[in-house]
């Protein structure tokens, strides 16, 4: 045994890379397994005998089969009504329970239920639904199809988790509890959870759950936001420290009581599993776990086991257990940013100083995860080098701890929890109050967009280099040449774009266009979508408002590489058009805002405004006849006419020309609009390219004779799939259909991108590509 520990000694990297591979090849395309070659060649290059060659292609061969049939089995069919188990991972928000259940054979399910009642949602906001068995009766559902090519994936959600579809449960009937060992686990994190939820002072409810049970579902959101800027979201889910800390105190208790060293450490073996369960079983925990209980077990049994095959082993156990989890981002950046600890040690050993060690050791991890955090989230924290030297140990070493005293203390009965949370919640407080005034400002994130797999690669090579470089002791000025260069180069790429592009976001029903002029000249922004909210009783509220401005737009524009909008034009005063414009102001500098003439004055412009008095952005009314020319591309008002305000037809109607094309854009407008329009500017808008239908296809607009006139080469509705309105409505529909025009609807077809170049209009989809 002792021989094959050391034949396989530093090498268990590379069949975790094999099984990567497989993984990654089952679930998106058997071509990828090229790779393999390419991690054998590698391997022959290294010096490795034919045996392990043999056995590096061997396993990931056999381990693709076996993704592949786990794969398949996301495909068979669900028989119902079933009886499916509820997992501890589930969530009710407003009316909605939503979550993952298992069915008999052990297969994951996405299951949504309707709460009926407030009486029925307190009855299951008061159990541990994990463990609990139902029969149920319902339909899946086929994902939704992302907003845009930067939105969430619902299917990309559900396949890194190993799920099926989406079960939307009609009804539930009890049945019973499941027989087996999890269930007093999930009983006692729900018990820690109301428990935090009764003793702890509201605003230190969230941060315990999070640090204590790894819930993070009541994080305020501006919170959350403020830790992302800084780059430290990190801390606030349970990872290695938290682990290492936990198994510390434990095992030093457990010998200070005068347990012996060999059962204490036997006893930990068996408690940090559970733990793990207790902490939510996020990969992060998982990973820590795993490469404590190796290393433990192997120094029982006599063995030496390096740090980076215990990392390497965890990996290939966690990747056989579920599949999908490559997929998922946490688990991703957990194990990168370790092994990059791991792998530059020798770096770190060459500081004594506390402060440049933290440093590095900051510097390596955010390097070698950049490009991931690049293709997930579009941008990174520049703050974050400095950040993290100061709150990793602030909160591994200080909150951490105190939230476990102060756990402890809420069991025992007396005083002494209200005299400690009297000392620390002021504390807390004025830290989160720092937090937020450091993250102020905007200019500390880099976002120069989503990378493409191409530039992924490039990155990484770099990212590699400079590592070797470092290794050697190479001087620091090489090494930020070889980390800058593609950084700078994919920063400034967008600004070669030599195209026009107007982009049709499919933000639901509403309107949000995205116009982006050669080598980036201009951005321009026209309406944020938004919802229409409607009052209800106090019980269907939802705990975290989808927030149309936050979920979608903001993501495509910084998706594109957006940092800053020249113009954001809000066509007219309607929820659809402007309930996501604060969302908008809080992530992307604006330069101006353009308001059709005394719309600011309605009440669901309110909330615009009260985040607009914290910018520096200049509020201008515009109406028919102003015009300015940017970039070669010419920009028209058309309408209104008129400076009061009366609604939908006095949307702000732009026209957008250069060279022959012309675009235009209307807004709400309906059809006295319309004949007014054709009235007053029936040159312009004769045979344009490109029609953005006023009020989302409404049968109140698009009239036989606007029609004719604009005679559009394509036509877009702005309408959200199976709309309460029924947009487009079937008589519009139907008029472009009699005079063969072409339109597309984003609701259907997904975020519409129309690039303007010397051949004519490319129009891209969601799922589809063609020259116009």
């Amino acid at each position: 045994m002792h021989y094959l520990v050391n034949l396989f000694k530093h090498k268990w990297i590379f069949y975790a890379l094999s099984i990567l591979i497989s993984a990654v090849a089952a679930h998106e395309s058997a071509g990828l397994l090229f790779l393999l070659i390419l991690l054998t060649a590698f391997c022959y290059y290294k010096g490795f005998c034919l045996s392990q060659i043999v056995a590096l292609a061997l396993v990931g061969l056999l381990s693709f089969y076996y993704f592949s049939y786990e794969v398949g089995k996301l495909q068979e069919p669900l028989q119902l009504p079933t009886t499916l188990t509820w997992t501890d991972e589930y969530k009710i928000s407003g009316t909605t329970l939503r979550g993952f259940m298992k069915d008999a054979k052990g297969a994951k399910i996405y299951a949504t239920y309707t709460l009926k009642s407030e009486s029925e949602k307190e009855s299951f906001q008061s159990t541990a639904l994990g463990g609990h068995r139902f029969i149920v009766r319902g339909e899946l559902q086929e994902p939704a199809m992302p907003a845009h090519r930067y939105g969430f994936s619902m299917a990309g959600y559900l396949m890194s988790k190993g799920a099926r579809g989406i079960l939307e449960i009609s009804s539930l009937t009890y049945v019973g509890q499941a027989n087996n060992a999890l269930q007093p686990l999930y009983k006692q994190r729900f018990k820690v959870k109301r428990h935090i939820e009764q003793y702890f002072p509201k605003t230190l409810v969230a941060e315990a759950q999070a640090l204590l049970i790894g819930l993070q579902e009541n994080v305020d959101d501006e919170l959350n936001r403020a830790y992302q800027k800084l780059g430290i979201t990190h801390l606030f889910a349970i990872s290695g420290l938290h682990v290492a800390l936990i198994s510390w105190l434990f095992f030093q208790s457990m010998l200070r009581v005068g347990v012996r060293r060999e059962l204490a450490s036997i006893i930990l073996l068996v408690l940090l599993p559970m733990y793990a369960i207790l902490a939510g079983g996020a990969p992060s925990v998982w990973r820590a776990v795993s490469v404590v209980e190796l290393i433990m077990l192997a120094r029982y049994l006599n063995w030496t086991i390096p740090i980076d095959d215990a990392m390497a082993m965890s990996f290939i156990v966690f990747v056989l257990l579920e599949p999908g989890v490559v997929f998922q981002v946490g688990f991703q950046l957990s194990y990168l940013a370790t092994l990059s600890i791991i792998y530059s040690g020798q770096i770190l050993t060459r500081y004594a100083n506390w402060w440049m060690q933290s440093f590095f050791i900051t510097f390596v991890c955010q390097i070698l995860v950049y490009p991931l955090l690049l293709y997930h989230f579009f941008e990174i924290s520049i703050s974050s080098f400095i950040a993290n030297i100061v709150f990793v140990p602030l909160f591994s070493f200080v909150i951490l701890p105190v939230n476990i005293v102060l756990l402890i203390v809420t069991w025992i009965p007396g005083p002494f929890a209200g005299l400690f949370f009297e000392l620390y919640e002021p504390c807390r407080l004025w830290l989160t109050d720092g937090i937020l005034f450091l993250q102020a400002s905007s200019y500390q994130m880099w976002n120069p967009g989503k990378p493409s797999l191409l530039w992924i690669i490039i990155m990484y090579v770099s990212v590699f280099t400079a590592f070797y470089f470092l290794d050697s002791r190479a001087s620091y000025k090489k090494v930020a040449v070889v980390l800058l260069a593609p950084a700078i180069a994919f920063h400034v790429q967008p600004y070669l774009q030599k195209d026009l592009k107007l982009s049709f976001v499919n933000v639901g029903q509403g309107d949000c266009i995205v116009i982006s002029l050669p080598h980036r000249k201009g951005i321009y922004l026209i309406d944020a979508g938004g919802l229409l909210r409607f009052e209800q009783e106090q019980w269907k509220a939802r705990t975290n408002l989808f927030e149309v401005g936050r979920e979608i737009v903001v993501p495509y524009l910084k998706g594109q590489g957006i940092q800053s909008v020249d113009s954001f034009i809000l066509t007219h005063a309607d929820a659809d058009h402007v309930e996501g414009a604060e969302e908008v102001l809080r992530e992307i500098r604006v330069k101006e805002v353009h308001v059709t003439p005394n719309s600011l004055a309605k009440p669901v412009m309110d909330d615009f405004l009260d985040e607009i008095q914290n910018s520096r952005t200049i509020i201008r009314e515009r109406m028919s006849g102003h015009s300015w020319e940017q970039a070669g591309v010419q920009f028209s008002y058309l309408w209104p006419y008129e400076t009061e305000y009366e609604g939908n037809n006095d949307s702000l109607v732009l026209l957008v020309q250069t060279g022959p094309f012309k675009a235009l854009l209307t807004g709400d407008l309906e059809k006295e609009g319309e004949a007014e329009l054709v009235k007053q500017a029936a040159a312009e808008i004769s045979n344009v390219a490109l029609l953005k239908a006023g009020h989302h296809g409404s049968k109140t607009s698009s009239t036989e004779e606007f029609i004719a006139l604009t005679n559009p080469m394509l036509t877009i509705f702005m309408a959200g799939k199976n709309n309460r309105y029924k947009h487009p409505h079937a008589e519009v529909v139907g008029r472009f259909d009699d005079k063969g025009l072409m339109h597309l609807t984003t609701g259907e077809v997904g975020t519409v991108e129309v690039t303007i170049t010397n051949r004519g209009m490319q129009v891209e989809t969601s799922n589809e590509w063609f020259i116009k």
